[in-house]
């Protein structure tokens, strides 16, 4: 398939066989699904019918299916790249010959046999993928710009082919057909590269699961291929290295990094009893877990089945210049035949007379405008955005981005930093804030929990010398306890100081207010009393309110989506001025609460982490943080590089803009067929005289072209 009407015959020609229940072929992917009674048809006649419409296909399996679509999209770059360096061999000196020369009043010997010897190959080589795509079209009763494109350039290439033999006075278009395929193919070429970003994702993630994994069997650790554990299989997982697969731990403590699942900065707590996901990250402490789920049953390989699906279902965006092309292709070639009819037969004038009527008509209806009309838009309205740190992957993104009523936004890395910070310490009695710190800091020194970091870091930037700790003790999921010149001290959460028999009736209070915004409070006590409160929260990013701001002010309803409790959810929510919050969200249900949103109009989704990515596939439009994760970013539609959540309006801002350019294009490339056809064709020639030429036509023709580029460029200077 070299476009997406190539994917929507195909759909056709599937959809209306008999016994298919639906059919859903995917031009991005390069993939068909198609749900069938396998009483009435099979797999090999639904490949024939794909086949009897001028394309090939191939059943997929679990074992190839990404490996084959990687291959293909390899191959469609690699045939676009070199159909566009061979058209630029020929077009380029075409142009220079054709119109600089020309230009410049410098004739050369046999010019038109030269420029006819240069378009030729273009033409018939290059062009021959537009010339199927037109008989494909044709074929199913359709027509789409790969008509516009061969019957434009046709017209243009054998009339200049009659002049260059029959009629040495006549004009010559040659370098016009060249130079408009070149275009066209680099186009396609762009198109391929970016849609061979979609497999990106998929790729990263089945990079993230580690290629070995320690089974211990008769007592013994075993290196063996992860993709041979065994449900039961006992596992050993050393500090730093990935889990191959989910299960449950039996031996051991440790704190996981499960970001790539939850999203969250925060490693967790876990021990014997609790789950574990495979490709999480085991900060600290070795741990032995039995395998529970393994291959397709895995939580990694689930989230990677629904990204494919995700995208999947995208179906392909009928562009308005096809939608048009459907209509006016037909129009055209029959309002060219009636002019030639009509003055050769009923007004009675002679063949070329006739013949050049026609032929202007072709003219000035070639696509030069309509095709230029999106792709100049695009160009000038990608660029910008890339200017500001905006990178927008495709025309569609623009047009769907301009009609989004929702925008979802995850919470850890999006909303907020994603980096915990130290925000608040309270002191009881004759303790210092200051001392509060250093005692903490001077714990917190041999942990590696990133909570101690944030403590760390804090002290550090308060210049606070840190003590030597003896006796450090860590309790999983309560905190720790170490001694600092003889003296005992407990830093960590109520279970901690309940296990120490430590009082905290007179801080409840204190504590649950910072809970209650969102903070994740630490109690410093010795054996006797307690000293303080450290408060730490990932804090919204600063850019967070105004966002939602301009979010709201352009008509969109923002949510904000996390798997915290609502407590800590609606306060965050609230710091950022969201009044939509969607908490207590497992990953594998953020897609469902996308899906939900999308009964009731367009949907964007914000994130950056791997957990986000199966929304972000399932939205409408996928906008990706740029410190996300690589997956994030190869499966949003939009990538914002500067991680400032005021580029989520500008994008919009920037869709809408460039969206309205297009149509403006649209207008003026119409309308100048809709004046210049009927002249062409001589409608006004007994009243007034007129006779547009072939070279006037082609005159025209060039400026409703110049008119559409320079009316796309002064995008450049619309303001964000």
């Amino acid at each position: 398939m070299h476009c997406a009407s190539c994917a929507s015959l195909i759909n056709k020609s599937l959809a209306g066989a008999a016994g298919v229940k639906a059919a859903n072929v995917n031009y991005a992917t390069a993939k068909a699904s198609v749900e069938y009674d396998e009483e009435i048809i099979d797999e090999n006649k639904l490949i024939g019918l794909v086949k009897q419409s001028g394309y090939g296909a191939e059943p997929l399996t679990g074992d190839n299916s990404f490996e084959l679509q990687f291959a293909a999209q390899k191959k469609e770059i690699k045939k676009y790249r070199n159909d566009f360096l061979f058209s630029l061999i020929f077009a380029l000196p075409a142009f220079i010959i054709g119109m600089v020369l020309m230009w410049l009043n410098i004739k050369i010997p046999y010019e038109g046999y030269i420029l006819m010897a240069l378009a030729t190959p273009v033409q018939f080589i290059v062009g021959w993928q537009f010339y199927r795509g037109a008989l494909m079209a044709l074929k199913n009763k359709t027509a789409n710009m790969d008509s516009l494109i061969a019957v434009g350039t046709s017209a243009a290439y054998f009339f200049s082919v009659y002049n260059i033999f029959f009629n040495s006075e006549g004009g010559q278009y040659f370098e016009t057909t060249a130079i408009l395929i070149t275009l066209v193919v680099m186009g396609k070429m762009l198109e391929a590269i970016a849609k061979g970003k979609t497999g990106d994702a998929i790729r990263a993630l089945i990079n993230l699961s580690p290629k070995l994994a320690t089974v211990l069997k008769n007592n013994q650790a075993i290196k063996i291929p992860a993709d041979q554990v065994v449900v039961n299989d006992i596992i050993l997982v050393k500090p730093g290295e990935s889990l191959p697969v989910d299960g449950i731990i039996t031996k051991g403590h440790s704190a996981i990094d499960e970001s790539m699942i939850t999203g969250e900065s925060i490693p967790v707590e876990k021990g014997p009893g609790d789950q574990v996901v495979g490709a999480t990250i085991n900060k600290h402490g070795a741990f032995e877990f039995k395998a529970t789920k393994i291959g397709a049953d895995t939580t990694l390989a689930k989230i990677i089945k629904l990204i494919d699906e995700a995208q999947g279902k995208k179906a392909p965006i009928q562009r308005f210049a096809d939608k048009v092309s459907a209509y006016f292709v037909p129009i055209v070639i029959i309002i060219a035949l009636i002019t030639f009819l009509v003055w050769k037969f009923l007004v009675g004038a002679e063949l070329s007379f006739a013949i050049i009527y026609a032929v202007a008509v072709l003219v000035i209806a070639c696509p030069c405008a309509l095709g230029l009309a999106t792709p100049t838009a695009i160009m000038v309205g990608t660029g910008k955005g890339a200017g500001s740190g905006i990178l927008i992957k495709g025309a569609d993104s623009l047009e769907i981005a301009q009609r989004l009523k929702y925008i979802i936004f995850d919470k850890t890395g999006t909303i907020t930093k994603g980096q915990p910070e130290v925000t608040g310490i309270v002191a009881f009695g004759q303790t210092t804030e200051k001392e509060i710190l250093q005692i903490a800091a001077s714990i917190e020194k041999q942990s590696e929990h990133p909570l101690a970091e944030a403590i760390i870091k804090k002290a550090g930037a308060e210049k606070i010398v840190l003590d030597e700790a003896q006796h450090f003790q860590a309790s999983p999921g309560r905190g720790i306890l170490a001694e600092i010149n003889s003296n005992k001290y407990f830093l960590g959460n109520l279970k901690l100081m309940a296990d120490n028999n430590i009082h905290t009736e007179e801080i409840i209070k204190q504590l649950e207010t910072k809970e209650n915004q969102g903070q994740t409070v630490m109690i410093l006590a010795t054996a006797a009393k307690i000293l303080g409160l450290i408060a730490v929260a990932d804090n919204i990013r600063p850019t967070s309110k105004k966002a939602m701001s301009e979010l709201n002010k352009l008509g969109l309803k923002t949510y904000m989506i996390t798997g915290d409790n609502q407590r800590t959810a609606k306060a965050i929510a609230t710091q950022a001025g969201l009044k939509h919050v969607l908490a207590e969200v497992l990953p594998e249900n953020k897609l469902e609460q996308v899906k939900k949103l999308q009964t009731a109009g367009l949907v964007a989704m914000v994130g950056d982490g791997i957990n986000d990515a199966p929304a972000l596939a399932q939205a409408d439009i996928g906008i990706a943080m740029g410190s996300g994760t690589d997956v994030a970013m190869e499966t949003g539609n939009i990538v914002l590089m500067k991680n400032d959540l005021l580029d989520v309006p500008r994008a919009i801002k920037l869709s809408r803009l460039t969206m309205n350019k297009i149509k403006q294009n649209m207008f003026w490339a119409l309308i100048y067929n809709i004046i210049g056809i009927p002249l062409a064709a001589g409608v006004f020639y007994h009243w007034t005289g007129w006779q547009l030429s072939p070279v006037i036509a082609a005159g025209a023709m060039a400026l409703s072209s110049v008119s559409v580029v320079t009316n796309s460029l002064i995008l450049k200077t619309k303001k964000l």
